[in-house]
């Protein structure tokens, strides 16, 4: 085992150290998430608790703020989906509290969110990415859809994979195989947000790389490689027991592994990211992996694949959160956040 995931490396200063501290746990939220978070919220209670870390959980609703002011915490861990976890906004209003997070800083949860905003960064680092376009619904409808739809088949080809330029989960993604089925694409992805994000699909193992950092800067945990029975890792395939099987680690040969790796820590600096993250990529049949998004607030579900890669690098998901939240405690405080 490599010494970046030896089990053993931080687990005796998280253990000693964090039981000290009380965590609150933020899941639940108004978005189309809700439930999933509410999933990782129990399951991020339950790893903390099993170290003996103090820990609750509750919503990010009116009383959160009252709260936190009254009794706040020593960290929190956001265990929220959607734009309440992921746009920067919430981190915005736990830095005005001065109540530190696990978890990257609102100006790069903001970033990355925008799924073409960081696709943009990732291309300018020399990240590889698919080709793309952001189509907002009110350019779409003044430009005229027939006419838009013949042009991108014609720049990016086919197949497609179209989804909001916003969100996570796969709600609102779908593959476009024949130009027939762009229009309907569109219009379920406008369901979920007003831009859509069309790029070129790239055949080949899809596979999500967790990324965290214990201290010594960031490291790659093992791949994990998704197979979904029909083809497409959409909500009901990530969240409906049989409809996908997952192998961790994923079944790469060692070159393409540590390219794997070395890509996906290279996303998470590019964007500023920091304690955890993970990436999304395909890698293609020549064993090249081309970076699709990067989720700030990975899903702890017992499906999630944060957690599956946690397993598969020999590590325990209790001591890693507590490690984390040990950092997040310790950061010092900055306003221009």
């Amino acid at each position: 085992m490599s010494p970046a995931l030896d089990p053993t490396a931080t687990a005796s200063s998280s253990s000693s150290a964090a039981p000290d501290l009380r965590v609150l746990v933020l899941a639940g939220g108004l978005s189309y998430e809700r439930d999933v978070s509410l999933k990782s919220g129990r399951r991020v209670l339950d790893a903390l608790r099993s170290v003996g870390v103090e820990a609750e959980m509750r919503d990010a609703d009116v009383s959160l703020i009252p709260a936190l002011r009254s009794d706040p915490p020593d960290a929190v861990v956001i265990a929220l989906h959607g734009a309440t976890g992921e746009d920067g906004s919430l981190r915005g209003v736990l830095d005005l509290c001065g109540v530190p997070y696990i978890g990257c800083d609102a100006r790069a949860a903001r970033l990355a969110w925008d799924k073409p905003s960081a696709k943009a960064v990732l291309r300018e680092a020399g990240i590889p990415t698919p080709d793309w376009v952001a189509l907002p619904h009110d350019r779409f409808s003044e430009l005229g859809a027939v006419a838009v739809l013949e042009r991108i088949v014609e720049r990016l080809g086919l197949p497609l994979m179209v989804k909001p330029a916003q969100g996570g989960s796969g709600l609102g993604a779908a593959v476009v195989r024949e130009a027939a089925e762009l229009s309907a694409a569109m219009v379920g992805c406008f369901a979920y947000d007003s831009t859509a994000l069309v790029e070129r699909y790239v055949t080949g193992m899809d596979v999500a790389v967790s990324v965290v950092d214990r201290g010594a800067g960031p490291e790659a945990l093992p791949a994990v490689e998704i197979v979904p029975r029909n083809g497409v890792y959409d909500y009901a395939a990530r969240y409906t027991a049989g409809l996908t099987t997952w192998h961790a680690p994923a079944r790469l040969d060692e070159p393409a592994a540590e390219q794997v790796a070395a890509t996906a820590v290279a996303a998470h600096r590019a964007l500023g990211l920091r304690d955890l993250s993970r990436v999304d990529m395909i890698v293609d049949p020549d064993g090249r992996p081309h970076v699709l998004e990067v989720n700030v607030s990975p899903g702890m579900t017992e499906t999630s694949l944060l957690p599956l890669a946690v397993q598969a690098g020999g590590l325990d998901l209790g001591e890693l959160l507590a490690t984390l939240v040990v950092r997040a405690a310790a950061r010092p405080y900055d306003p221009a956040n």
